[in-house]
């Protein structure tokens, strides 16, 4: 299958489903702004969405795609992987359910450990409390929802579970708007949020129904049976547990800036959150499409023996990787007090909030293509079954980060603009760690050919961003005015900056042409490799 043909089929749906996210997003600011009930609510949707960013969509995800996909490929593979994906049903369903019953049981204690600055605001730690118990379950459908994603994904049917993550910005958009109404004139915020939390889990449930219709739809019949802790189900234990640390130091720094940011004044959690949104748009449709396309399609060349695909393909990742992302974090670090005022400032969300939201976000994007290119990386290693590699690199960058935390929270005084700052650093200092570790063992080399494209790919990035600061020059106080205002001149911003980015690219040959056109083409590797 075609990388560009899989990551894109992944992209187009993240697209929708990130414009879904704005518009919850803009619906949220303006209804709650960054006040008590708003940070609560941010807390409690923190909690179960990391943990399926570490455990299910990160460790769970690179262990069982490899396992499940080297067994399709094996003599009689479809009864094999039948077999196997049983048995991790089977066994996955109840440790979801107790991780799951355990953790709403120790909720006071969870939220004590992360935020016990909220007792210092009357009634802000029990509706954090609260909150979070309702929104978890969406952990236990949503865990759920990614076996059967990857279960697609090493089919390379792809669809499924990129359309999945709409359904769930469509529920809970749908949440804000009955909230909201519910709440009418009585300004009371806490209203808004429980039903909110509400929709969050209900969401998951949405996600996990459409999902397990389209595994029926596949020809795939999964069967709940009694579980077995079979020598395979073991393995996939073994590999995960550090495979949760490998593939998640973004996901564990949350946590540790969460920690932080709640000590900070009150909103800060939720600009912080807000202002990753942003961050998480290119992230979520480059780096996720990427790093789920490029898993699949790895172990089967590292199955099959073939170094020389597995180079290529990690290359081609890798430079689509540094071609969308590069200018998308100039773009935002540019252009952050348009889009903040833009898409946020307005109801109770302030010309203020916007202003720091801004900072965070110009902070946060400095570590974007880090961001992107660990999703391209850390493959490489899960598809030869080496957990342990990206646990060593991951720890560095968690004690840096930490040790970050502290010194610009705690005695630099830099507050929430630091951490973020702190953040895009340690992910910087993972990617780095990363590929030092894959050159060396020779899963993959940094070709002259590759970094003199990257080279051009910063130059016309530098040429784009000259020009959007001018046009910001023009443009800045139309960002506050009224939706009109606000409209063309976001779209004179994408149109201008994009096509200047495509021009220049071009013209000083950051984008590889012929290369492009036979990935599209799904020309035969091997004919690539004899043009490269």
């Amino acid at each position: 299958m075609s990388l560009i043909k899989n990551t894109g089929t992944i992209a187009g749906f993240t697209i929708i489903s990130r414009i879904f996210g704005f518009v919850r997003d803009m619906l949220l600011a303006r209804v709650l702004g960054a006040g008590l009930a708003a940070d609560a609510y941010q807390l409690a949707f923190t909690l179960p969405n990391t943990f399926r960013r570490l455990f299910a969509e990160g460790a769970f995800s690179v262990a069982f795609i490899p396992m499940y996909s080297r067994r399709l490929e094996d003599e009689d593979g479809e009864a094999r992987a039948q077999e196997f994906a049983d048995d991790v049903l089977s066994i996955f369903i109840w440790i979801l359910l107790g991780f799951s019953a355990l953790a709403m049981l120790a909720m006071p204690l969870i939220v004590y450990g992360l935020a016990s600055e909220f007792q210092n605001e009357p009634g802000k730690f029990e509706l954090a409390v609260f909150l979070s118990r309702m929104t978890f379950p969406y952990l236990f459908f949503i865990s759920l929802v990614a076996m059967l994603s990857g279960l697609l994904n090493a089919r390379s049917r792809f669809a499924p579970g990129a359309i999945a993550p709409v359904l769930f910005n469509f529920t809970l958009i749908s949440g804000i708007i009955i909230g909201y109404y519910a709440r009418g004139s009585s300004d009371n915020d806490v209203i808004v949020v429980q039903i909110l939390s509400a929709a969050v889990a209900l969401s998951g449930l949405v996600q996990l129904i459409y999902l397990w219709w389209a595994v029926k739809r596949a020809g795939v019949k999964l069967q709940v049976k009694r579980p077995r802790l079979t020598p395979e189900v073991k393995r996939l234990g073994i590999v995960i547990l550090p495979a949760t640390f490998g593939a998640g130091i973004y996901q564990i720094s949350q946590f540790v800036d969460t920690f932080f940011a709640t000590s900070l004044p009150q909103g800060s959690l939720t600009l912080l959150k807000m202002a990753d949104r942003l961050n998480q748009m290119p992230l979520g449709i480059v780096g996720i499409a990427l790093g789920t396309a490029i898993l699949p399609m790895l172990s089967r060349h590292i199955q099959s023996g073939n170094q020389a695909l597995a180079q290529r393909l990690q290359t081609d990742a890798f430079e689509m990787a540094t071609l969308l992302t590069l200018p998308a974090a100039a773009a935002l670090a540019v252009c952050a007090p348009a889009f903040t005022n833009a898409f946020f400032v307005g109801g109770k969300f302030t010309l203020a909030d916007g202003a720091i939201m801004s900072n965070i976000v110009v902070a946060l994007v400095a570590g974007l293509p880090a961001y992107v290119i660990i999703k391209i990386l850390v493959p490489g290693f899960f598809a030869r079954s080496d957990t342990r590699t990206p646990v060593y690199t991951a720890l560095a960058s968690l004690i840096v980060n930490i040790g970050l935390n502290i010194y610009v929270v705690m005695y630099a005084g830099y507050g929430i603009v630091g951490l973020a700052a702190a953040t895009a650093a340690s992910a910087t200092l993972n990617c780095i760690l990363l590929y030092t570790m894959l050159h060396r063992r020779g899963y993959f080399h940094f070709t002259a050919a590759l970094g003199s494209r990257i080279f051009r790919q910063a130059i016309a990035t530098a040429i784009m961003a000259s020009v959007l600061w001018l046009l910001m020059q023009w443009l800045g106080p139309n960002f506050s005015a009224d939706a009109w205002s606000r409209v063309w001149s976001l779209i004179t911003l994408v149109v201008i900056g994009g096509g200047v980015y495509a021009v220049a690219g071009f013209t000083v040959g950051a984008v590889d042409k012929a290369r492009i056109t036979a990935l599209i083409k799904r020309k035969p590797i091997a004919a690539q490799e004899n043009e490269a």
